[in-house]
């Protein structure tokens, strides 16, 4: 289980991005984080594995108080949490086994890694996680020559080789169009309900986080202000998240899509005839 108890975070600056989160994440459970720009949903996660340190607070992952361990403590612990990331952080000049097999850097010995000699057994983790998200027949493709649906996978496959206990996705369908968005989205669900492995989902399309969390958890201005499950995410729920204006836009940006995705379906069935 991870724990989070008054995470904050102030900047420099004096700019206050977390204000006292208090969460729990159990065993198992996929919550999405949702919330306007600056609302503190990629600060939250990045505190989590310390890419952001924090102001002040605790982060539990079972009994260990990441918040509070020196860098040996903490490279060690970062083994037991998966980053997905939006875009995607992947070697490009590397094959995608390559990048995949490098999320086993924490466990091996740097001159492996260096030579790229990685143990058989990772190997074959590596092989059966790339079967698993679709990938095995690329395995020896840049990650360069990838789209951005099949990169996304490979950062899947790369971040559950590390045979996590939390996994942290930030924005993970930024970057995609709608219907690889859906593909990406039921992969993650799909693999964290197998191994029954927690995820923090940082995610800004509303519906697709109706859809796939298990939990919606509702940042603004750094602070909760929405906790339950997608169908308790009214329309005053997501106002009080988002501000009524905030709100309005993004139901007219999301009626924008849909009218131009049906647009580009209408084009292809004629093109069909």
């Amino acid at each position: 289980m991870l724990h989070l108890e008054r995470l904050s975070k102030t900047y420099k600056t004096g700019e206050t991005a977390l204000h006292e989160v208090t969460l729990d994440v159990p065993k198992g459970q996929i919550l999405g984080l949702i919330g306007p720009s600056g609302a503190g949903k990629s600060t939250l996660i990045r505190c989590i594995n310390r890419l952001v340190e924090p102001s002040s607070g605790k982060v539990l992952l079972g009994d260990v108080d990441l918040a509070r361990l020196g860098k040996t403590d903490l490279r060690k612990q970062r083994r037991r949490i998966g980053m997905i990331f939006q875009e995607y952080a992947l070697v490009e000049r590397l094959t995608v086994m390559e990048n995949v097999l490098s999320g086993r850097l924490g466990y091996v010995p740097f001159w492996r890694s260096f030579l790229r000699k990685y143990p058989a057994a990772d190997i074959q983790r590596a092989y059966r996680l790339l079967d698993r998200v679709g990938l095995i027949d690329h395995a020896d493709k840049r990650a360069d020559a990838l789209s951005g649906g099949q990169r996304q996978r490979v950062g899947i496959a790369r971040a559950l080789a590390q045979d996590p206990e939390l996994l942290l996705v930030d924005e993970p369908t930024a970057s995609l169009d709608p219907k690889t968005s859906r593909q990406i989205m039921r992969l993650l669900t799909e693999v964290c309900t197998e191994r029954g492995l927690p995820a923090i989902v940082n995610i800004h399309d509303v519906p697709l986080a109706q859809q796939f969390m298990q939990r919606i958890v509702g940042l603004r201005a750094g602070r909760v202000v929405f906790d339950g499950p997608p169908e308790a995410l009214t329309e005053s729920a997501l106002t009080q998240i988002y501000g009524e204006e905030d709100w309005n836009a993004m139901r007219a940006g999301d009626a924008e899509q849909a009218a131009a995705e049906a647009e580009a379906r209408d084009r292809i069935a004629a093109l069909a005839k």
